[in-house]
C-alpha cells in the first residue's frame, strides 16, 4: 500500500520574512503587493495576523481596518525560491518522488522508505522536525494512501502538525469536513453542491454518482472519486514535470490605460516575457489569447489561431494587439491586461512553411530575439528595450519575467 505525504509550509512568505526580520516575528505580519502600483492585496499572513480574520486576497486597506497595527512587508520572491529549494533538498533524503504544488507545497511518495521506518507518520514527524530546526520555518504534513487525502491532512491541523488519514479513519475525519475543503471545490462548485443539499465531503461520497455527473459532467466523477478515496494518481519524480499547456503573464497597470498607445506598451512587455519563457522551454505556439479588465472589473477573454507555430515576439505581439483592437473601444478605461499562448509543439519539430511568408525576415526576427534573450539573461531585462517603452517609464517600469513567479502546474 502506498504511503503519500503532503507537506505544506505554514504561512510561507510571512514566515520567511519574519526570519529576515526577527523584530516583527511576534507581531501581526502580512506580505502584500504595492498599493501605490495597485497591486495592494494580501498575499499571505502569519498566525498573529490570522487572529484578526485577515484573508489572503483582500485589499491591504481592508486588512488594516481589521488590524491597524498590521505590518505589511513587500514580497521577496528570491528568498521564497531559496527556501522552497532547501525544503525539497530535505524531502529528497526520503524519496525522489517529489511533486511540487506551488512554491510552498509538495507531495512525497515515501513508500520506498517504509523499510527503514515504522510508519509514514514517523517519516512526517522527522521531516517536520528537520525543517523547523534546519530552516527555522514550520510545516504541516498530511499522511495518507493517496494525494487528495494527504493534502486534506496537511490542511486539517495547522501550524506545525502531522495528521494521518488512513483507509480505516478517512470516513471519521474527511467525511465530516465541509465540501469546500476538498481539492478543487471552489466557491462556484460549492454553491452548486449546496443547491443539491450537499454540505460535507461525506455528502458528496454518498450522493448518487449519476446525479453528480448530470450536474457537474466529468467533474462529478472526479468529486465522487476524491471524496471516496478512489484517487490513485502517481507522485511524479523530481526530474519529471507535467506537460505545459499554456504560458502567460498578466498585470494590473499602475494607472488606467486610456488609449491604444498605453495598451501597446503593456502588450509589448507581456509578449516579451511570454515569448522569452516559451523559448527557454523550447516551445512554439499556435494559439494566442488575451484578457482585458476594465475599471468596473469586467473581464473578457479572446483567442485566435495563428497560421503557423511561432516563438517570435513580434508575431505574438501583433496577434495580441489585433485581438485588442477588435474587442476594446475604450468606452471605459482598461485596468489590466493579460497574454497567454497555447497549442504547443517542440521548437525543434519540423513544420510546413508558407510561400506567402518572408522566411528571410523571420530568420532575422528569430536571431534578434535570441540575441536580446542573451543580453537580458546576462544584464537584466532593462538593459535593452524598445524606444516606445521609454516614453512612459512609470507605465513600462515592470518586468513580469522576473517579478511574476511561474508556479508549477496544478494537480491535473
Amino acid at each position: 500500500m502506498r504511503t503519500i505525504l503532503h507537506s505544506d509550509c505554514n504561512s510561507f512568505f510571512a514566515s520567511v520574512e519574519c526570519l529576515y526580520n526577527p523584530e516583527i516575528r511576534d507581531k501581526p505580519v502580512a506580505v502584500g503587493g504595492d498599493a501605490e502600483k495597485r497591486h495592494g492585496i494580501i498575499l499571505t499572513k502569519n498566525q498573529h495576523a490570522k487572529k484578526f480574520n485577515i484573508k489572503t486576497g483582500e485589499a491591504i486597506w481592508q486588512a488594516k481596518e481589521k488590524c491597524p497595527e498590521l505590518i505589511v512587508v513587500p514580497p521577496h520572491y528570491d528568498r521564497y525560491l531559496r527556501f522552497s529549494k532547501m525544503c525539497r533538498r530535505i524531502y529528497s533524503d526520503y524519496t525522489d518522488k517529489i511533486e511540487p504544488f506551488g512554491l510552498d507545497e509538495c507531495w512525497l511518495d515515501v513508500t520506498g522508505s517504509m523499510l527503514h521506518y515504522k510508519s509514514g507518520y514517523d517519516i512526517a514527524e522527522e521531516i517536520r522536525y528537520r525543517i523547523k530546526e534546519e530552516l527555522g520555518i514550520t510545516v504541516s504534513i498530511g499522511v495518507s494512501f493517496n494525494k487528495i487525502f494527504a493534502k486534506l491532512g496537511s490542511d486539517y491541523k495547522k501550524p506545525d502538525a502531522v495528521t494521518v488519514i488512513s483507509r480505516e479513519n478517512f470516513k471519521d475525519i474527511a467525511w465530516k469536513l465541509p465540501a469546500s475543503d476538498l481539492l478543487y471545490v471552489g466557491p462556484a462548485t460549492n454553491r452548486k453542491l449546496k443547491i443539491l443539499g450537499i454540505k460535507t465531503i461525506g455528502d458528496i461520497a454518498n450522493f448518487p454518482l449519476e446525479l453528480l455527473e448530470r450536474n457537474f459532467g466529468k467533474w462529478g466523477d472526479m468529486l465522487y472519486a476524491f471524496s471516496n478515496g478512489y484517487e490513485n494518481s502517481p507522485v511524479l519524480k523530481s526530474d519529471e514535470c507535467r506537460s505545459v499547456k499554456s504560458i502567460g503573464n498578466s498585470t494590473t497597470a499602475v494607472r488606467d490605460l486610456e488609449n491604444y498607445e498605453d495598451a501597446k506598451i503593456i502588450f509589448m512587455i507581456l509578449c516579451d516575457s511570454v515569448c522569452r519563457r516559451m523559448r527557454e522551454q523550447g516551445f512554439v505556439a499556435k494559439e494566442v489569447g488575451i484578457s482585458i479588465r476594465d475599471t468596473d472589473l469586467f473581464t473578457i477573454t479572446r483567442q485566435t489561431k495563428l497560421l503557423r507555430h511561432t516563438d517570435i515576439t513580434k508575431d505574438i505581439y501583433n496577434a495580441s494587439l489585433k485581438l485588442f483592437y477588435e474587442n476594446c473601444d475604450f468606452q471605459k478605461n482598461v485596468r489590466s491586461l493579460g497574454v497567454v499562448v497555447t497549442d504547443f509543439k517542440s521548437a525543434n519539430e519540423a513544420q510546413q512553411i508558407s510561400i506567402f511568408d518572408n522566411e528571410e525576415n523571420r530568420m532575422k526576427l528569430q536571431s534578434l530575439d535570441n540575441t536580446l534573450d542573451e543580453l537580458k539573461y546576462r544584464f537584466g531585462t532593462f538593459c535593452v528595450r524598445p524606444a516606445k517603452l521609454m516614453f512612459d517609464t512609470s507605465l513600462s517600469g515592470f518586468s513580469p519575467k522576473e517579478e511574476h513567479i511561474a508556479h508549477p502546474v496544478g494537480y491535473f
